[in-house]
């Protein structure tokens, strides 16, 4: 217990699903959380899944307060810098430090050839899923920087950040570029031993993956299909038997590297894909 004991975690996309179990999971070792959320359905995404609620949001901080941790939080779209601002000033200014930055928030939306993506179905991945990313740091680094104690800077790409798959041009290429984001922010930020990594899930058992427009990306031309087919399907990416990892199991991937265990790890890609990648 206390592996981050005192310190502040910022999180984005944290009403539901990897971030709240990412803000439970460092709440658990002793740290306090921004927990900001967009807490709206995004436009595009609505015919997928529906966004997280200020319910959502609510239930987050419940369960960090019932943990004895002390949290802010914040509605705020990653796509508005101003808002981000304010959340991170806002919330450093009541709970007085920042030391780990989480940019978790992400949307997975129309699936396609690249070709026959409209501009919208791309540019509102880029905009959430990249740019979005880009506006965390901005927001929040000064602050780790102000502290002058290091800290941990962590964000989320994917599997597909590493290799792009048929219908997802705009989703991986969004995950690709998070990478060359981090990998260019540590180089920055090394010399102030702030360290930045990214996090690459397979699948996870949240409602981005478990919807109907999901289902039919991986058994495609089948038409409505039936949530057991959609984890058989899953399963059979991943090279472990099991058809999607947990939010959990992000959230402590997401601990270790926020963790002074990680004091001398930065630049890298942090994997929990189940062999995914390496799979034959």
């Amino acid at each position: 217990m206390g592996r981050v004991q005192g310190k502040v975690a910022f999180i984005t996309g944290a009403a539901r699903g990897q971030g709240r179990a990412e803000a439970i999971r460092l709440a658990e070792e002793g740290a306090d959380i921004i927990a900001v959320d967009i807490c709206r359905d995004v436009e595009g995404v609505r015919e997928f899944y529906p966004g997280a609620t200020i319910s959502d949001l609510e239930e987050t901080a419940a369960l960090v307060e019932k943990l004895g941790r002390r949290i802010v939080t914040k509605i705020a779209d990653v796509r508005d810098l101003a808002a981000l601002q304010q959340a991170a000033d806002e919330g450093v200014a009541e709970l007085g430090r920042l030391d780990i930055v989480v940019a978790n928030a992400g949307i997975f939306t129309h699936q396609g050839n690249t070709w026959d993506l409209t501009k919208t179905d791309w540019q509102t991945i880029i905009d959430v899923n990249l740019t979005g990313v880009w506006a965390t740091v901005k927001a929040t680094v000064p602050h780790v920087r102000a502290g002058g104690r290091g800290g941990s800077v962590i964000l989320t790409s994917s599997n597909l950040g590493i290799r792009g798959s048929a219908g997802t041009s705009h989703y991986s290429a969004s995950k690709h570029g998070v990478i060359g984001l981090a990998q260019s922010l540590a180089n920055e930020l090394a010399p102030e031993s702030i360290r930045v990594n990214t996090v690459h899930p397979t699948a996870v058992r949240t409602q981005m993956v478990l919807n109907q427009r999901t289902y039919q990306l991986f058994l495609p031309g089948q038409g409505e299909v039936q949530e057991s087919d959609a984890l058989e399907a899953f399963q059979r990416t991943n090279m472990l038997p099991i058809d999607l990892i947990e939010p959990e199991d992000v959230a402590n991937a997401v601990l270790f590297l926020a963790s002074d265990e990680s004091r001398y790890t930065t630049g890298s890609k942090h994997f929990v894909e189940a062999g995914y990648l390496v799979r034959h």
